[in-house]
């Protein structure tokens, strides 16, 4: 996955004297994590004249349906930054979820995310460890947190799938937004990868 650069299939290969020098944080220069294709390196472009590409320099997007999104989806979910996401995939502490169509999830993602679309999230409650019963979900016990997160703080689907589990049973405070969503990794210059 290195060198995929802003949703382009764009090969960027660091000279030596660039290799490595643009980190995630002074002490971090990458993180690895488990998928099922096995280990993708999550690391900053090390091309310091990396620019974004079509669709992320867009500032403006026609409102509705694209208006901007509160820094909080709902009461009782946690806002975070590509840091606590970073964090979350390093430990395995939280599922990561693409709340996007699939063909979005597919064109590039966070590596590590399932894909799970927001007109969906409700009616798959069972994969975040809830019960099915004849009235709804019963979402009891130990539920795993779940980072949303979508195209950037325009994007509406991650928040409406926040919602819309909160409103089948899953517990608010299980659920972590990350706000900047694709556009943010995207301007970071973080890894993106297809979602499969």
């Amino acid at each position: 996955m290195r060198g995929m650069v802003l949703g382009l299939a764009l090969a960027v290969v660091a000279t030596p004297a660039l290799a490595d020098k643009v980190g995630i944080t002074k002490d971090i220069m990458s993180v690895t994590v488990e998928t099922a294709e096995g280990g993708v390196e999550i690391k900053r472009n090390q091309d310091p004249e990396a620019r974004l590409g079509e669709p992320w320099v867009k500032t403006s997007r026609e409102c509705p349906n694209f208006c901007i999104q509160p820094m909080t989806p709902a009461p009782g979910v946690t806002t975070i930054g590509e840091l606590e996401v970073l964090e979350f995939l390093r430990t395995g502490d939280a599922l990561l979820v693409d709340g996007r169509i699939r063909p979005q999830f597919e064109e590039g993602t966070i590596p590590g995310a399932i894909s799970v679309p927001y007109n969906e999230a409700a009616d798959r409650l069972g994969e975040f460890g809830c019960e099915v019963d004849f009235d709804g979900w019963i979402c009891e016990g130990e539920m795993p947190k779940v980072v949303l997160f979508c195209n950037g703080p325009w994007c509406g689907q991650s928040p409406t799938a926040a919602r819309r589990m909160i409103k089948a049973g899953f517990p608010a405070e299980n659920i972590y937004y990350y706000r900047g969503g694709m556009q943010n990794l995207h301007m970071l210059g973080l890894t993106v990868a297809p979602g499969k």
